[in-house]
């Protein structure tokens, strides 16, 4: 099923859309992309957007974990954006792996989501630069 990233320009926000189930080759396009905006920023913001999520295969629920911990204190904001009454459990399944601070969004606030995610340091308006993959 299909990864979306976009990054923000200007900014060190990564908005991540997933749906379906992702897989591991998900995570050569996601993992590289938070690398390169903590090497350019220094932290990272992420607004995950989970509809239409269906979680992940093993090898994908790894490469999440390691990301976790690879980036425990890179990561500032965590925004986490769905529509199913176990993804918002993820909030609080996520916060023992980062500093950063971690909220869930019902799908309906969207745009609140991402408002808080950005904080001072962005616009609503800010201009994105999109990256798609289609796993298998």
């Amino acid at each position: 099923m299909p990864i979306q990233l976009n990054e923000v320009i200007g900014t060190n926000l990564l908005i991540v859309h997933a749906s379906g189930k992702l897989a591991k080759e998900d995570y050569l396009y996601l993992s590289p992309a938070i690398e390169r905006l903590v090497q350019a920023n220094g932290k990272v913001r992420l607004l995950f957007d989970m509809t239409d999520f269906h979680g992940w295969e093993v090898g994908a629920a790894w490469e999440d974990l390691k990301i976790g911990l690879d980036h425990f204190s890179d990561i500032e904001r965590l925004a986490l954006v769905g529509e199913k009454k176990w993804q918002h459990s993820m909030a609080a399944f996520a916060k023992p792996f980062t500093k950063a601070e971690v909220r869930y969004f019902e799908h309906a606030d969207a745009v609140h989501a991402r408002r808080w995610v950005e904080g001072s340091k962005t616009s609503a308006t800010a201009d994105t630069v999109e990256s798609a993959h289609r796993a298998r």
